[in-house]
């Protein structure tokens, strides 16, 4: 029986610098053919939304969305911005250096009840990898799916990542693309996501909506979301944040009466509304 608390050891395949103070880490098991993880018996190797737990012996770990397809067997993506000790300390690390993972830990999209809907997902900044995950999901079912919508928001064009997905996933989503602070060669949008609610075209009776960012996509949600008529329970957010030993035993992420590593990370917003921390 395999031990819940045991770190896999993952080698670094690829370093991409995406922003500044951000990048994305190719893992890949140290042993060449071999899985990070065992894929289930849809051929998922984790759920799009689940998070795992990242790091270095003697320096600790923090949680990360997967960025990859769900489906990908030979390497895990994960995008670490840098903010603190340890996300320091990994910004170090070379293509060939090890580490080690935990998880894949708590509830990711329920995909199963997504499917055969309208989907619009909405997200800022570094809260992009989560949504790769799902996005990367659904092209991979296409046919499974009704319209479907990424709005993706942030500071300046440099800090929107993943443009190289971004520009693939172009060709079976609709993008949208904005930014508060745009540069000479910026021909998007610019200002709040909740802008582009006119370029939105969905069934709102049986459409659903996935969201992951930072405080201020709480607006997007109340001037995108709510006026396209997707009611609460049909809108799923991924809470990812203080998360620490991912089973729900140090309770350093509880929420009201959640737990965010094992309830979620991801719930219905009305399961988390009001919930405190």
């Amino acid at each position: 029986m395999k031990n819940i608390y045991e770190p896999e050891k993952v080698k670094i395949i690829g370093i991409e610098k995406l922003s500044s103070n951000v990048s994305r880490f190719r893992l890949a098991s140290p042993k060449p053919g071999k899985s990070v993880f065992k894929a289930d018996e849809n051929g998922l190797v984790f759920n799009p939304g689940q998070f795992l737990l990242f790091g270095l012996f003697g320096w600790g770990e923090a949680p990360f969305g997967a960025a990859s397809s769900p489906y990908e067997k030979r390497y895990l993506d994960l995008v670490v911005r840098k903010a603190g000790v340890l996300t320091e300390k990994l910004h170090q690390l070379k293509e060939g250096d090890e580490a080690f993972l935990r998880g894949p830990y708590g509830n990711g999209f329920p995909v199963d009840f997504m499917s055969g809907k309208d989907v619009v997902m909405v997200t800022g900044g570094c809260g992009i990898p989560p949504i790769a995950a799902l996005i990367e999901y659904i092209i991979k079912n296409r046919g499974d799916f009704g319209n479907v919508y990424l709005i993706y928001g942030a500071r300046t064009p440099k800090d929107l990542l993943m443009m190289d997905a971004i520009k693939k996933w172009e060709k079976d989503i609709k993008v949208l693309l904005t930014v508060d602070k745009p540069d000479k060669n910026w021909k998007g949008y610019v200002g709040m996501v909740s802008e582009l609610i006119d370029d939105i075209k969905i069934n709102a009776v049986d459409a659903v909506a996935a969201m992951c960012g930072p405080g201020p996509m709480m607006e997007a949600l109340e001037k995108i979301l709510r006026p396209l008529g997707i009611a609460d329970r049909r809108i799923f957010v991924n809470v990812e944040r203080k998360m620490q030993c991912g089973l729900g035993k140090c309770q350093h992420c509880a929420t009201g009466s959640k737990y965010v590593c094992q309830d979620g990370p991801v719930f219905n917003f009305d399961e988390i509304d009001k919930n405190h921390d």
